[in-house]
């Protein structure tokens, strides 16, 4: 597994939390996006829009099933929502380590989407970690899932 990681200047620190975490548990980050520091003022649409479509870009390229995207704002919910603009992306807003687990096992997301000032670093680093040891189920939920795309391009 392989992480796009992402934040606007509201999720900057816990980002650099997560990071480090990824470092910790061996798991490549390909790119940061979004500012060094809080101060530093970021539009979490667009930092949302490139980092989903990096995932696309990379996941596209043969052999790149295992690249994700991990965004993080103030409350994951403005990254979730402009990441599931770009067509072909499925992101996640979760708080629970239940929801972290199925918006992977069952929904096949590839971005998952987590909010700094409403979580703690420790379970922020639960919820990646649920995120990541979930393998996506297939079966009835891939046909799911494919209901999830636009008319005529279901999976």
């Amino acid at each position: 597994m392989r992480f796009h990681v992402g934040s606007d200047h509201g999720g900057v620190e816990l980002r650099k939390v997560l990071v480090a975490a990824l470092a910790e548990w061996e798991i490549p980050v390909l790119a940061e996006y979004g500012p060094a520091a809080p101060g530093e003022k970021a539009d979490y649409p667009n930092v949302a829009r490139e980092l989903a479509q990096a995932v696309l870009r990379d996941r596209g390229q043969g052999g790149g099933e295992d690249v994700f995207g991990l965004l993080v704002c103030g409350t994951g919910q403005g990254v979730a929502m402009t990441a599931n603009k770009v067509p072909g992306v499925r992101a996640g807003v979760v708080s629970d380590v239940f929801s972290a687990k199925m918006i992977r096992a069952h929904n096949d997301a590839q971005v998952l989407c987590l909010g700094e000032r409403v979580l703690g670093t420790e379970l922020a680093k639960q919820l990646l970690r649920a995120f990541i040891d979930a393998p996506f189920e297939g079966g009835r939920h891939a046909r799911r899932v494919g209901l999830m795309e636009p008319a005529g391009e279901e999976r």
